[in-house]
């Protein structure tokens, strides 16, 4: 991601602004940014991610959605995340929608040059959201998942995993870890 020089906009401001722009962008506590564009290796394994998503919905049949990238997640009235995918439960959103209210399960691929921001800023900021269960923070260079989850009282509980299989309850998907990553 890189600062655009532009002035600081709240999150109205934003998603007016971001509609008309060339590219995908993110705000963050006002600042806007620029995402970079992706290499191959990201781009195939959020493609896996959302696919196997997709797959634990249909096979549990829970009434949730995945929705891929493109969509936003409003933090604050501050802060727009764009995340490589996401599960949205409950009713279907209005399809002219750019944000998705209570998203319960977000996903993002690292890369070199978000690294940082994945596992620091956006950490803190999507578990800010209340619906937030889950953050799968996806190592493609390790092939690797840094599954998030919100436990008791909120507290935030972590595994990491190369393999076997995550259990994403909410909403009672299990989801393969091999099939979160593209065939190297």
């Amino acid at each position: 991601m890189s600062v655009q020089p532009k002035v600081r906009m709240t999150a109205d401001e934003f998603m007016a602004w971001a509609e008309g722009q060339p590219g995908r962008h993110e705000l963050a506590d006002g600042e806007v940014f620029s995402m970079s564009p992706e290499r191959v290796r990201h781009a195939v394994t959020k493609f896996a991610a959302q696919t196997a998503l997709r797959d634990a919905i249909r096979a549990c049949r829970v009434p949730c959605e995945m929705l891929p990238d493109g969509l936003s997640v409003r933090v604050d009235e501050q802060t727009v995340f764009e995340p490589d995918a996401l599960v949205h439960c409950g009713g279907r959103l209005d399809p002219d929608a750019t944000t998705v209210p209570e998203p319960l399960i977000v996903v993002e691929v690292l890369s070199p040059s978000t690294k940082q921001v994945d596992t620091g800023f956006k950490f803190l900021g999507y578990f800010r959201l209340p619906s937030v269960q889950h953050y799968l923070i996806l190592d493609t260079e390790r092939r690797t998942v840094i599954h998030h989850r919100r436990g008791a009282s909120d507290l935030i509980e972590t595994r990491i995993a190369a393999s076997g299989d995550l259990s994403l309850d909410p909403p009672g998907l299990t989801l393969p870890v091999a099939a979160l990553f593209a065939e190297p």
